[in-house]
Formats: C-alpha cells, structure tokens, sequence
C-alpha cells in the first residue's frame, strides 16, 4: 500500500465575482464631486495569477472607482451632475482576472439623478404684444403667456400673475388679469382708444419649488379704434341760445369765389377720422359747391337778382369709417349789393405788417404821453416847494388880529381915546411892498399909535402890500 499525492493545478475557469455591498440611487443633481455612490468588493476563486483581479470604468466622465481597503471599491463622482442634461447614468464596472486568457465580468449601476429647484421658469417669447378692439366686452381673452420650467415635479409646475411694473409699493393694473394656471390674458372693463390707446403690464410665472423661482415679461396690450365718434363741427359752431351768424355775399361776386368753410374734426384715428363733405341741402343748389376734402364753400355761379337775398345751406360731414358717422353743419348767407374786397375784406401779410407797425406805434405813442405826464407833474411839486420856501423866508407880517389886539390893549389902557379901524390888504404874488398912508376915520387919535400898531410907518390908515398878500388896516 502506498500513499500517492496528486496534485491539482489550477486553472483559470472562474470569472471575478462583484460584490455589492452599498449603493444609493437616486442622487441630488447638486452633490458635490467625490461622494460616494456605491461600495462593492471584488474576489475570484482562482488562486494564484487567475485570482489577481483589476476593475475598470467603461467611458465614465462622471463618476470614477476609487480603492478603499484589501479588494473593496468605491464609486465616487467625480464632476457636477445636471439632471436637465442626463436624468440617468449607466455606470459599467468591469472586473477582470489575471489568467490566461483572463475572463472578465461586469456589473452595471442605474443611477437615477434626483431633480433639484435650480431652474427658473423661462417665457417662450421675450416680449408679447396683444390687441384689443375698445368698447370691449367686460373680461374678454385677448391672448395668453406661456412659460416652462425644465426642473421636473412641483419644482416644474408655474403658476401666473400680473406684477407692478416700477416696484412692490405699487398696484397691478385693475384693468388686466391673467389666469394663474393656464397664462391666459383677460381685459376686466371695457376700453376707450380715445382716453387709453395702450398699457403695458407685467406677467410673472414662477414655479412650486422650495424656495420658488420666477421670471417675468412684459405684455404691451394695444387698443384698437372703432368708429364710435361721430364729426364734430367747430364752424359754424351750433350754439342753441343763438342764431347762426351769416356769411355776406356781394352781388358781383364770381364764380369760385370763397364764402365761407366748414371746419369739423373727429376723434377718431385712422381712416376712422377721414372726412368728407357734401351740400345736403341749399334754397339754390345751384348757386353754391363744397369742397369734398376741404369743406369750402365756394359760389358755383355769380348770383344773380333772381335769387333769393337770404340763403340757407346744410353741410353733410361724414367720416370714414364703418359704418359711417355723420353730422350736419348750418351756414346763412346774405346777398349784398357791393364790391367784393369791401363785403369780405381779406387779411393778406401786408396788412399783418401794417397791424404791427400800428401797433408798435401805439405803444411808443403811450410810452412818451406816460413820461411827459411824470415830467409835468415832478415840474409842478417843485414850483409848489419853491414858493413855499419863498413864504418861510419873507418879512414878518402882522395881521389884523394882531393889530386889533394892540388897539383894545391900549384902550384898555387909557392912552386910545377913541376907537380905530386897521384895514390890511395883502395880494398874492405882488413883489414890491408898499404902504399908503390915508386920512384916520376918527382924528382924535394921536398919530403915533396908528404907526406904531402898523409896524413904524407914520401914517393913520396904512395899505400894506407884499408877495403874501394885500392888508387894508383902518384906524
């Protein structure tokens, strides 16, 4: 009996084995490079050469295997990740033996990327412009914004509303709605292009994610005219309290001669506003024509005595649009013997020019009677001033009551026997002083008191003249 030992060579017949002991799937786009995705170990039942393992990545830019410990990996990302690029990543891992011929095996990770709240709704158009016939009805579509989110869920999902334009202090347009979910724009109340001809607002769509997102964009609405205004006349203007004035007509006037124009305008735009006009009716619808265009009312014929002295027109100012809107303008003219240019006179620019210089000539005329006004009135304060400093300056006159006080102190006195009578005359504007001694009324007076009381003349009844005046004293 013998023992006999055999001994078994190996040979490479057992592909790596992968072993996954850890993997996390789905990942936030927003990781950041080097997390860890998945841990796995790797092993081979060969021994020797053939259980010499190596692994690899087929094509990853992504993601990379790192060495952890003895046969054991690491997943790992290696860049950001962008789930609006790529929502899922296929990562191969291919573990390969030493043997001759080596024999391989893979194991592939599905990972998901999760989404993150990190894209703004985006409009589909930068600007939107919207139009609107006026008078509209209440809440009418005009159009509607559109906006899409490229996040994915409630982070996608975008709701509407109309923003203030300048800033949060102020109040969205009353006028305008949109509807929250579905973009549509909505005009509340009807509009008038002849008070508002457009408006611009401000649509906001943001999303539902946590912190939401949004983005706005402008939406220009523009109304649109109707023919809702009908011509209004400003000559001849219609007043109800008076008559119509009326237009004179010489009797030699010629044919295509202007008598008068209709002047209408309309509030309106476009060919909505376009006039036109017509004679409608006339006492002689042969003796008048109107410009269409113009609205001039000129003589078709030179009137002749066979027509009537008062003439009566109605002019027909009708608009453009459709359906057309009218009005009438009333005009009188009289027929009047007489010359053209002295019934209807004409202002051309020379007589503009003659009005002008008229009228310089009227103010420097005021200009000059104004300055020698002042002149006479300054030349008549200073006359004044003269003459009274002249007075202020003259000899000192007595007057009659001084003299009569001077008499009855003496009478008092006993030294007046008998009673005197001064007389004093003064005469304005008489330059010499002169005295004229006359005979006392009563002479038994001593002549000493009648000088004494008139100021030192000998006389018994003085006249006294100077530049103040004339004194008569009469002793």
């Amino acid at each position: 009996m013998c023992n006999v030992i055999v001994e078994v060579l190996d040979v490479n017949d057992n592909a790596p084995e992968i072993v996954v002991s850890s993997f996390s799937s789905p990942i936030p786009e927003n990781v950041e490079p080097g997390t860890v995705i998945a841990l796995f170990a790797v092993r081979d039942q060969d021994s020797g050469v053939n259980g010499e393992i190596t692994c690899a990545l087929e094509e990853q830019l992504s993601f990379a295997l790192r060495p952890a410990f003895k046969n054991y990996y690491e997943l790992v990302t290696v860049s950001t990740l962008d789930r609006e690029e790529r929502a899922q990543h296929m990562v191969v891992v291919t573990a390969a033996d030493a043997g001759s011929p080596p024999l391989t095996s893979t194991h592939t990770f599905s990972v998901d990327i999760s989404d993150v709240n990190d894209n703004a709704p985006v409009f589909n158009q930068t600007s939107y412009t919207m139009y609107v016939h006026e008078n509209n009805a209440p809440a009418l579509l005009v159009g509607a914004v559109k906006a899409t989110d490229a996040d994915a869920g409630p982070n996608a999902k975008v709701s509407y509303s109309v923003v203030p334009a300048r800033g949060p202090e102020e109040e969205p347009c009353s006028c305008v709605s949109v509807n929250s979910e579905s973009g549509g724009v909505f005009v509340l109340r009807p509009l008038d292009y002849e008070q508002l001809r457009q408006l611009e607002v401000v649509v906001s769509a943001a999303d539902a994610g946590s912190p939401p997102l949004s983005s706005s964009v402008s939406v220009r609405l523009l109304v649109v005219d109707e023919n809702d205004n009908a011509p209004l006349v400003l000559h001849p203007s219609a007043q109800d309290s008076s008559p119509p004035s009326s237009e004179l007509v010489p009797a030699g006037a010629e044919a295509g001669d202007l008598v008068s124009k209709v002047v209408a305008v309309d509030a309106d735009s476009g060919q909505n506003s376009w006039l036109s006009y017509q004679l409608l009716r006339a006492t002689e619808p042969g003796l008048f024509a109107v410009g269409a265009q113009s609205g001039e009312v000129r003589l078709r014929r030179p009137p002749t005595e066979r027509d009537a002295a008062k003439q009566k027109l109605v002019v027909l100012v009708r608009d453009n649009g459709r359906p057309p809107l009218s009005a009438t303008a009333a005009l009188s003219v009289l027929l009047v013997p007489g010359s053209w240019d002295a019934q209807l006179p004409q202002q051309s620019p020379a007589a503009g020019e003659d009005d002008g210089s008229l009228t310089t000539s009227l103010i420097i005329a005021l200009v000059f009677v104004s300055l020698l006004f002042l002149l006479s009135a300054a030349a008549f304060v200073a006359c004044k001033v003269c003459k009274r400093k002249e007075l202020s300056s003259g000899p000192v006159l007595y007057g009659a009551s001084s003299v009569q006080s001077y008499v009855a102190d003496g009478a008092a006195a006993g030294t007046l026997p008998h009673a005197y009578c001064y007389e004093v005359s003064l005469t304005t504007g008489s330059g010499n002083s002169e005295f004229k001694f006359l005979k006392p009324v009563l002479p038994s007076l001593p002549a000493q008191h009648c000088s004494t009381g008139v100021g030192g003349a000998h006389a018994e009844d003085a006249t006294f003249r100077s530049a103040t005046g004339t004194a008569f004293f009469h002793c």
